[in-house]
């Protein structure tokens, strides 16, 4: 029997056509019927399909009660507000994160810590301009860095960010977990109490945070240093677009940094010279994506083989009776 797979539209995507991917596509290909798809994930696309790479796209309640022989949904990445848990969980579905961009999320928060401190979109926007005066800039070390969130990208920031600091740098971070005083000193950490000592006392506040729900707010941001920035490679929503502008322009903070691109929530913020946004680009580099295509790739090929994948979200539906007809161990 040949089994479909549906294959997200970012397998085309000439920008990451890397040998590797080839090779791992042609192996696939000897397995299954590769299909790739576009749009959301409706009934009418359910027939036939045993497994999804997925991206983004809404995958519809039809979907999963229409699709007889699905076993596993794939998310190429960690995000999964559009999968609809639910829905497959009901169905006796497996949905499967890959996170395999955890550092390189990380490399992109350092890399915005340190241009942010070096006034570097500033001094690019004046030379351009014909404006070649020397502006103030900051260094990092001796500095107080905030992360908002200690999950795997937030230690990774942290594990960097720490000797950049230097002796007499400060790392102050805040999360909700338990263990985050213990986990805070092991890497060299200060935790605090409330978000708000991050803003007060922080040169930058990075935010490291999963979910849509809005966290930074204008009282917060009012709370920042005039020469501080705000880094966001987590979700656009974190942040309240319309209070960032507004504390921007008033001069509460120097710079914000969103990996999200100018549209949307986000377009009032076109054109603003110190507000930059990146298209929702930090996990994804040539390295990250081959991790990610290669993952992605060996969790179908277990769900099809009968093997449970790597990184079940739903855990509990592991125990539903249909994943336990196709499951072997």
């Amino acid at each position: 029997m040949r089994y479909k797979v549906l294959l997200s539209p970012i397998f085309t995507n000439p920008q990451f056509d890397t040998p590797q991917r080839q090779v791992m596509l042609k192996e696939f290909a000897a397995i299954a019927d590769l299909e790739y798809y576009t749009g959301d994930l409706t009934q009418e696309k359910s027939k036939g399909v045993i497994g999804v790479i997925a991206d983004s796209a809404l995958v519809h309640d039809g979907f999963y009660t229409e699709g007889h022989d699905l076993r596993l949904i794939a998310r190429w990445g960690v995000g999964f507000d559009k999968v609809n848990v639910a829905g497959a969980t009901k169905n006796g579905v497996l949905i499967t994160v890959a996170p395999e961009h955890m550092e390189t999320v990380a490399e992109y928060a350092i890399t915005q810590w340190l241009a942010t401190l070096k006034r570097v979109y500033t001094l690019n926007r004046l030379s351009h301009n014909g404006d070649f005066s020397i502006i103030r800039t900051y260094e990092a070390q001796g500095s107080t860095l905030g992360l908002y969130g200690l999950g795997r990208i937030g230690q990774a920031v942290a594990r960097r960010a720490k000797p950049l600091l230097g002796a007499e740098g400060r790392l102050l971070v805040y999360d909700v977990r338990p263990d985050i005083r213990e986990l805070a000193a092991s890497l060299g950490a200060e935790a605090v109490d409330h978000p708000r000592a991050l803003f007060e006392q922080c040169e930058t506040v990075a935010l490291h945070v999963s979910g849509d729900e809005t966290v930074v707010t204008y009282d917060l941001l009012c709370a920042m240093q005039p020469h501080a920035s705000l880094i966001n490679p987590s979700r656009g929503n974190l942040v309240d677009d319309q209070a960032v502008n507004r504390a921007i322009r008033e001069e509460k903070l120097c710079y914000y940094v969103v990996d999200d691109p100018v549209n949307g929530p986000r377009a009032i913020h076109k054109d603003h010279p110190r507000i930059i946004c990146t298209n929702h680009n930090a996990g994804i580099t040539v390295q990250s994506t081959i991790r990610l295509d290669r993952r992605t790739i060996g969790q179908v090929a277990d769900a099809i083989a009968g093997k449970t994948p790597a990184h079940v979200l739903n855990q509990e539906v592991l125990g539903h009776p249909r994943v336990k007809g196709f499951l072997k161990g």
